[in-house]
Protein backbone atom coordinates (compact mmCIF):
# COMPACT_ATOMS: atom_id res chain seq x y z
CA UNK A 1 0.00 0.00 0.00
CA UNK A 2 1.12 3.48 -0.85
CA UNK A 3 0.35 5.54 2.24
CA UNK A 4 0.52 9.28 2.64
CA UNK A 5 0.29 11.16 5.80
CA UNK A 6 0.19 15.09 6.18
CA UNK A 7 2.12 16.00 2.95
CA UNK A 8 3.12 19.84 2.88
CA UNK A 9 5.17 21.42 0.42
CA UNK A 10 6.12 24.95 -1.05
CA UNK A 11 8.44 26.54 -3.46
CA UNK A 12 9.54 29.99 -2.34
CA UNK A 13 6.60 30.80 -0.20
CA UNK A 14 3.91 29.34 -2.52
CA UNK A 15 2.24 26.53 -1.08
CA UNK A 16 1.49 23.53 -3.39
CA UNK A 17 0.62 20.57 -0.96
CA UNK A 18 -1.25 21.49 2.07
CA UNK A 19 -1.92 18.60 4.39
CA UNK A 20 -2.17 15.90 2.09
CA UNK A 21 -3.12 12.41 3.37
CA UNK A 22 -4.14 9.11 1.61
CA UNK A 23 -3.70 5.59 0.90
CA UNK A 24 -3.70 3.19 -1.95
CA UNK A 25 -3.66 -0.07 -2.73
CA UNK A 26 -1.96 -1.99 -5.60
CA UNK A 27 -3.95 -3.23 -8.22
CA UNK A 28 -6.65 -0.08 -8.41
CA UNK A 29 -6.76 2.99 -10.12
CA UNK A 30 -7.14 5.84 -8.17
CA UNK A 31 -8.39 9.15 -9.63
CA UNK A 32 -6.82 12.48 -8.70
CA UNK A 33 -9.12 15.21 -9.97
CA UNK A 34 -9.28 18.82 -9.78
CA UNK A 35 -8.71 21.98 -11.90
CA UNK A 36 -5.25 23.30 -13.38
CA UNK A 37 -3.35 24.58 -10.53
CA UNK A 38 -4.96 22.22 -7.85
CA UNK A 39 -1.77 20.18 -7.51
CA UNK A 40 -2.09 17.10 -9.19
CA UNK A 41 0.96 17.12 -10.85
CA UNK A 42 2.38 18.40 -7.38
CA UNK A 43 1.23 15.31 -5.39
CA UNK A 44 2.96 13.24 -8.04
CA UNK A 45 6.17 14.99 -8.15
CA UNK A 46 5.81 14.34 -4.85
CA UNK A 47 4.92 10.57 -4.79
CA UNK A 48 7.82 10.43 -7.81
CA UNK A 49 10.35 12.73 -5.20
CA UNK A 50 10.86 15.54 -7.77
CA UNK A 51 9.47 17.65 -5.39
CA UNK A 52 10.77 18.58 -2.16
CA UNK A 53 8.30 17.83 0.85
CA UNK A 54 8.48 20.30 3.97
CA UNK A 55 7.17 17.70 6.15
CA UNK A 56 4.97 14.60 6.06
CA UNK A 57 6.28 11.23 5.53
CA UNK A 58 5.63 8.79 2.57
CA UNK A 59 5.75 5.07 2.50
CA UNK A 60 4.89 1.65 0.45
CA UNK A 61 4.20 -1.43 2.03
CA UNK A 62 5.53 0.35 5.82
CA UNK A 63 8.31 0.87 4.62
CA UNK A 64 9.24 4.69 4.42
CA UNK A 65 10.22 6.42 1.34
CA UNK A 66 10.13 10.07 2.39
CA UNK A 67 14.03 10.55 1.78
CA UNK A 68 14.50 7.48 -0.77
CA UNK A 69 15.84 9.20 -4.07
CA UNK A 70 14.27 9.47 -6.73
CA UNK A 71 16.24 6.59 -8.79
CA UNK A 72 15.32 4.42 -6.09
CA UNK A 73 11.61 5.07 -5.73
CA UNK A 74 10.46 2.25 -8.34
CA UNK A 75 8.38 4.72 -10.22
CA UNK A 76 7.07 5.00 -13.75
CA UNK A 77 5.02 7.99 -15.06
CA UNK A 78 3.05 9.08 -18.50
CA UNK A 79 2.39 12.79 -19.01
CA UNK A 80 -0.12 14.50 -21.03
CA UNK A 81 2.69 15.38 -23.88
CA UNK A 82 4.32 12.44 -25.98
CA UNK A 83 7.73 12.30 -24.17
CA UNK A 84 9.31 9.05 -26.30
CA UNK A 85 12.63 8.90 -27.51
CA UNK A 86 12.60 9.81 -30.83
CA UNK A 87 15.54 8.49 -32.48
CA UNK A 88 14.36 5.26 -30.97
CA UNK A 89 11.84 2.55 -32.69
CA UNK A 90 8.35 1.76 -31.17
CA UNK A 91 10.24 -1.32 -29.99
CA UNK A 92 13.05 0.32 -28.88
CA UNK A 93 11.57 2.74 -27.00
CA UNK A 94 9.54 0.09 -24.89
CA UNK A 95 12.50 -2.84 -24.72
CA UNK A 96 14.96 0.89 -23.04
CA UNK A 97 13.74 0.81 -19.50
CA UNK A 98 13.61 -2.98 -19.32
CA UNK A 99 17.12 -3.09 -20.31
CA UNK A 100 18.50 -0.74 -18.17
CA UNK A 101 16.91 -3.12 -15.17
CA UNK A 102 18.67 -5.92 -16.56
CA UNK A 103 15.86 -7.81 -18.54
CA UNK A 104 17.79 -9.62 -21.60
CA UNK A 105 16.83 -12.59 -24.17
CA UNK A 106 13.43 -14.13 -24.08
CA UNK A 107 12.13 -12.83 -21.20
CA UNK A 108 12.99 -8.99 -22.48
CA UNK A 109 10.87 -9.90 -26.14
CA UNK A 110 8.13 -11.43 -24.28
CA UNK A 111 7.51 -8.73 -21.90
CA UNK A 112 7.89 -5.76 -24.91
CA UNK A 113 5.67 -8.01 -27.01
CA UNK A 114 3.05 -8.58 -24.03
CA UNK A 115 3.15 -4.57 -24.44
CA UNK A 116 3.12 -4.20 -28.06
CA UNK A 117 -0.22 -6.15 -27.86
CA UNK A 118 -1.93 -4.50 -25.12
CA UNK A 119 -1.84 -1.14 -26.51
CA UNK A 120 -2.60 -2.21 -30.15
CA UNK A 121 0.94 -0.74 -31.73
CA UNK A 122 2.32 -4.62 -33.02
CA UNK A 123 2.22 -3.71 -36.20
CA UNK A 124 4.13 -0.45 -35.76
CA UNK A 125 7.36 -2.04 -33.63
CA UNK A 126 9.78 -1.33 -36.11
CA UNK A 127 8.20 2.48 -36.71
CA UNK A 128 9.43 5.87 -34.98
CA UNK A 129 7.47 8.26 -33.05
CA UNK A 130 8.26 10.60 -35.66
CA UNK A 131 6.00 9.01 -38.02
CA UNK A 132 3.12 7.64 -35.72
CA UNK A 133 -0.10 9.56 -34.77
CA UNK A 134 -0.49 11.60 -31.23
CA UNK A 135 -2.74 8.65 -29.84
CA UNK A 136 -0.22 5.84 -31.01
CA UNK A 137 2.94 8.00 -29.26
CA UNK A 138 0.61 8.35 -26.36
CA UNK A 139 0.37 4.44 -26.70
CA UNK A 140 4.29 4.03 -27.07
CA UNK A 141 4.54 6.19 -23.74
CA UNK A 142 2.28 4.11 -21.72
CA UNK A 143 3.41 1.05 -22.88
CA UNK A 144 7.05 1.97 -21.87
CA UNK A 145 5.44 2.87 -18.43
CA UNK A 146 3.69 -0.34 -17.65
CA UNK A 147 6.26 -2.95 -18.94
CA UNK A 148 8.36 -1.88 -15.94
CA UNK A 149 6.17 -3.30 -13.78
CA UNK A 150 6.70 -0.58 -11.22
CA UNK A 151 5.40 -0.50 -7.64
CA UNK A 152 3.83 2.62 -8.67
CA UNK A 153 2.40 3.83 -11.92
CA UNK A 154 1.13 7.56 -12.42
CA UNK A 155 -0.62 8.95 -15.54
CA UNK A 156 -0.44 12.50 -15.49
CA UNK A 157 -3.88 13.52 -17.68
CA UNK A 158 -2.59 11.52 -20.30
CA UNK A 159 -5.65 12.22 -22.61
CA UNK A 160 -5.43 15.90 -22.19
CA UNK A 161 -3.38 16.76 -25.33
CA UNK A 162 -5.54 14.47 -27.66
CA UNK A 163 -8.65 15.50 -30.00
CA UNK A 164 -12.14 14.83 -28.49
CA UNK A 165 -12.51 11.29 -30.46
CA UNK A 166 -9.67 9.98 -29.55
CA UNK A 167 -9.61 10.85 -26.01
CA UNK A 168 -13.31 8.87 -25.96
CA UNK A 169 -11.58 5.91 -27.75
CA UNK A 170 -9.11 5.76 -25.42
CA UNK A 171 -10.95 6.29 -22.46
CA UNK A 172 -12.90 3.27 -23.72
CA UNK A 173 -9.74 1.37 -23.78
CA UNK A 174 -7.90 2.02 -20.46
CA UNK A 175 -9.75 -0.47 -18.44
CA UNK A 176 -8.63 -3.28 -20.61
CA UNK A 177 -4.90 -1.85 -21.01
CA UNK A 178 -4.77 -1.74 -16.94
CA UNK A 179 -6.27 -5.02 -16.14
CA UNK A 180 -3.32 -7.45 -15.18
CA UNK A 181 -1.26 -4.39 -13.37
CA UNK A 182 -2.45 -5.87 -10.16
CA UNK A 183 1.19 -5.33 -8.69
CA UNK A 184 1.20 -1.96 -9.38
CA UNK A 185 -0.60 1.00 -7.65
CA UNK A 186 -1.90 3.26 -10.47
CA UNK A 187 -2.43 7.02 -9.58
CA UNK A 188 -4.23 8.67 -12.75
CA UNK A 189 -5.13 12.64 -12.92
CA UNK A 190 -7.71 14.25 -14.85
CA UNK A 191 -10.19 17.11 -14.59
CA UNK A 192 -12.64 15.16 -16.31
CA UNK A 193 -15.25 13.50 -14.35
CA UNK A 194 -16.36 11.22 -17.41
CA UNK A 195 -12.90 9.78 -16.78
CA UNK A 196 -13.17 9.47 -13.30
CA UNK A 197 -16.07 7.93 -13.03
CA UNK A 198 -15.22 5.47 -15.88
CA UNK A 199 -11.91 4.52 -14.49
CA UNK A 200 -11.44 5.11 -10.90
CA UNK A 201 -11.92 2.74 -7.85
CA UNK A 202 -11.50 5.89 -5.51
CA UNK A 203 -11.61 9.56 -6.73
CA UNK A 204 -9.44 12.20 -4.80
CA UNK A 205 -10.60 15.71 -5.52
CA UNK A 206 -7.85 18.59 -4.93
CA UNK A 207 -7.88 22.23 -5.02
CA UNK A 208 -5.34 24.95 -4.22
CA UNK A 209 -3.53 22.04 -2.82
CA UNK A 210 -5.57 20.42 -0.83
CA UNK A 211 -7.62 16.93 -0.94
CA UNK A 212 -11.39 18.01 -0.28
CA UNK A 213 -13.23 14.61 -0.64
CA UNK A 214 -11.94 11.16 -1.22
CA UNK A 215 -14.08 8.12 -2.02
CA UNK A 216 -15.65 5.70 -4.76
CA UNK A 217 -16.91 8.38 -7.68
CA UNK A 218 -20.16 7.62 -7.60
CA UNK A 219 -20.45 8.92 -4.22
CA UNK A 220 -18.41 11.85 -4.44
CA UNK A 221 -20.32 13.15 -7.27
CA UNK A 222 -23.92 12.37 -5.62
CA UNK A 223 -23.00 13.71 -1.81
CA UNK A 224 -20.30 16.05 -2.77
CA UNK A 225 -19.02 17.24 0.33
CA UNK A 226 -19.06 21.18 -0.45
CA UNK A 227 -19.52 23.70 -3.00
CA UNK A 228 -16.59 23.75 -4.02
CA UNK A 229 -16.39 19.47 -4.84
CA UNK A 230 -20.10 20.40 -6.75
CA UNK A 231 -18.54 22.29 -8.91
CA UNK A 232 -14.80 20.50 -9.67
CA UNK A 233 -16.81 17.02 -10.18
CA UNK A 234 -20.53 18.51 -12.26
CA UNK A 235 -19.66 18.91 -16.05
CA UNK A 236 -20.95 21.52 -17.38
CA UNK A 237 -20.48 23.24 -14.04
CA UNK A 238 -23.72 23.37 -11.38
CA UNK A 239 -25.55 26.20 -11.28
CA UNK A 240 -25.95 27.47 -7.37
CA UNK A 241 -28.67 29.91 -6.53
CA UNK A 242 -29.25 32.05 -3.40
CA UNK A 243 -32.79 31.34 -2.36
CA UNK A 244 -35.22 31.32 0.77
CA UNK A 245 -36.87 28.65 2.00
CA UNK A 246 -40.64 30.37 3.51
CA UNK A 247 -43.18 27.53 4.51
CA UNK A 248 -43.59 24.78 2.23
CA UNK A 249 -41.72 27.09 -0.72
CA UNK A 250 -38.63 27.73 -1.88
CA UNK A 251 -38.45 31.83 -3.30
CA UNK A 252 -35.99 32.74 -6.05
CA UNK A 253 -34.70 36.21 -6.15
CA UNK A 254 -36.64 36.45 -8.83
CA UNK A 255 -39.50 36.20 -6.97
CA UNK A 256 -40.73 33.02 -8.26
CA UNK A 257 -42.31 30.35 -5.29
CA UNK A 258 -41.38 27.03 -6.43
CA UNK A 259 -43.05 24.16 -4.06
CA UNK A 260 -40.60 22.43 -1.57
CA UNK A 261 -39.50 19.34 -3.16
CA UNK A 262 -39.36 15.81 0.20
CA UNK A 263 -36.20 15.63 0.25
CA UNK A 264 -35.90 19.07 1.60
CA UNK A 265 -38.46 18.75 4.24
CA UNK A 266 -36.17 19.16 6.92
CA UNK A 267 -35.15 22.44 5.99
CA UNK A 268 -35.74 25.14 8.41
CA UNK A 269 -36.58 28.68 6.65
CA UNK A 270 -33.71 30.87 5.89
CA UNK A 271 -31.95 31.49 2.96
CA UNK A 272 -29.84 28.41 1.53
CA UNK A 273 -27.41 27.99 -1.69
CA UNK A 274 -29.64 25.71 -3.83
CA UNK A 275 -27.28 23.72 -6.75
CA UNK A 276 -28.77 21.56 -9.72
CA UNK A 277 -27.16 20.29 -12.51
CA UNK A 278 -27.37 21.60 -16.08
CA UNK A 279 -29.42 18.01 -17.16
CA UNK A 280 -31.64 19.43 -14.37
CA UNK A 281 -32.91 22.61 -16.01
CA UNK A 282 -35.20 22.32 -18.76
CA UNK A 283 -36.08 24.74 -21.27
CA UNK A 284 -39.96 24.89 -20.60
CA UNK A 285 -43.01 26.91 -22.20
CA UNK A 286 -45.71 28.92 -20.03
CA UNK A 287 -45.14 27.12 -17.01
CA UNK A 288 -46.10 29.18 -14.43
CA UNK A 289 -42.60 28.38 -12.33
CA UNK A 290 -40.69 28.77 -15.25
CA UNK A 291 -38.03 31.23 -15.19
CA UNK A 292 -37.65 33.92 -17.38
CA UNK A 293 -34.01 33.73 -19.13
CA UNK A 294 -31.68 35.32 -21.73
CA UNK A 295 -29.00 33.23 -23.58
CA UNK A 296 -25.85 34.67 -23.13
CA UNK A 297 -23.43 31.83 -24.64
CA UNK A 298 -24.56 28.66 -26.87
CA UNK A 299 -21.84 25.87 -26.70
CA UNK A 300 -22.32 22.65 -29.11
CA UNK A 301 -20.26 19.70 -27.48
CA UNK A 302 -20.68 16.43 -29.40
CA UNK A 303 -24.36 15.73 -29.71
CA UNK A 304 -25.67 17.84 -26.75
CA UNK A 305 -26.39 21.52 -26.52
CA UNK A 306 -24.61 23.80 -23.57
CA UNK A 307 -26.47 26.98 -22.48
CA UNK A 308 -25.28 29.52 -20.32
CA UNK A 309 -28.09 31.94 -19.33
CA UNK A 310 -28.76 34.81 -17.14
CA UNK A 311 -31.72 35.39 -15.14
CA UNK A 312 -33.11 37.43 -12.11
CA UNK A 313 -32.19 34.70 -9.78
CA UNK A 314 -28.64 34.16 -11.11
CA UNK A 315 -26.87 32.45 -13.91
CA UNK A 316 -27.39 29.08 -14.88
CA UNK A 317 -26.25 26.33 -17.13
CA UNK A 318 -28.91 24.30 -19.36
CA UNK A 319 -27.67 21.08 -20.98
CA UNK A 320 -30.01 19.87 -23.66
CA UNK A 321 -29.63 16.69 -25.27
CA UNK A 322 -28.95 17.24 -29.06
CA UNK A 323 -28.00 19.83 -31.36
CA UNK A 324 -30.71 23.00 -31.21
CA UNK A 325 -30.01 26.28 -33.18
CA UNK A 326 -30.65 28.69 -29.85
CA UNK A 327 -29.13 32.07 -30.24
CA UNK A 328 -27.07 34.21 -27.86
CA UNK A 329 -29.54 37.44 -26.88
CA UNK A 330 -33.01 34.93 -27.18
CA UNK A 331 -35.47 34.76 -24.25
CA UNK A 332 -35.74 31.35 -22.66
CA UNK A 333 -38.00 30.01 -20.31
CA UNK A 334 -36.57 27.35 -18.11
CA UNK A 335 -37.79 25.27 -15.21
CA UNK A 336 -35.78 23.94 -12.34
CA UNK A 337 -35.97 20.27 -10.99
CA UNK A 338 -36.48 21.02 -7.73
CA UNK A 339 -36.61 17.02 -6.85
CA UNK A 340 -32.51 17.62 -7.96
CA UNK A 341 -31.47 20.36 -5.55
CA UNK A 342 -28.80 19.75 -3.85
CA UNK A 343 -28.73 22.31 -0.28
CA UNK A 344 -25.65 23.91 0.70
CA UNK A 345 -25.75 26.28 3.82
CA UNK A 346 -24.00 29.39 3.61
CA UNK A 347 -20.80 28.62 4.10
CA UNK A 348 -20.83 26.19 1.56
CA UNK A 349 -21.00 23.08 3.26
CA UNK A 350 -24.23 20.03 1.82
CA UNK A 351 -26.67 20.11 4.22
CA UNK A 352 -29.05 17.47 2.08
CA UNK A 353 -28.88 15.82 -1.11
CA UNK A 354 -31.23 14.30 -3.97
CA UNK A 355 -31.54 10.54 -4.24
CA UNK A 356 -29.76 10.51 -7.23
CA UNK A 357 -28.82 7.86 -9.83
CA UNK A 358 -25.59 8.48 -11.69
CA UNK A 359 -26.30 9.28 -15.20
Amino acid sequence: MLRAEHLFASVDKEIYLDDVSFSAEPGRIYVVMGRTGAGKTSLMRAVAGLLTLDSGELSFQGESMTETPVWKRDVAMVYQQFINYPNKTVRQNIEFPLKKAGLQGAELDARVNTYLEKVGLTNFADRRPGQLSGGQQQRVAMARSMARHSRILMLDEPLMNLDFKLREQLREEFLTLFSGESQSVTLYATTEIAEAMMLGYELMVMHEGRVLQSGPPAEVFERPKNLAVAQIVSDPPMSVLRARVEGDDIVLASGHRLSRPAHLAGLGDGEYDFGVRAMDIVPAGAASDAESTTIGFVEVSGSETVLYVSSDSGDLVVLIEGIHDYKAGEKLSVTLRTDRFFAFDQTGDLLIAPALEVR
